[in-house]
């Protein structure tokens, strides 16, 4: 499975319309923050008590992904685009 094939399965679960609506584009927002949240909460744990629960921080890597895929397809881009987008601006700076 690819990741804009992945972005599809997502948009259609969680119901992504074009033009979105603001009401689902907060929700999206959120529920990506609220999982990114979740992933800081695992890495909290590893600093507090030296231990990290990489099964359980992997599922809430999965559970951002989710978002972060539904957001493209909200937007209208392809998450692959978004990546190559991200790669030749981290690129760029990483040369200078």
């Amino acid at each position: 499975m690819t990741i804009d094939d992945y972005a599809d399965w997502a948009a259609a679960a969680a119901k992504v319309t074009q033009p979105p609506a603001s009401e689902r584009l907060a929700y999206l927002g959120l529920g990506l923050t609220g999982e990114s949240g979740e992933v800081a909460e695992h890495i909290k744990k590893l600093l507090r008590d030296g231990t990290l629960d990489q099964a359980a921080m992997a599922e809430e890597l999965g559970d951002v992904v989710y978002y972060w895929a539904c957001l493209c397809s909200a937007l209208g881009r392809k998450p692959s685009d978004v990546l190559a987008a991200s790669k030749a601006k981290i690129s760029a700076r990483l040369a200078r």
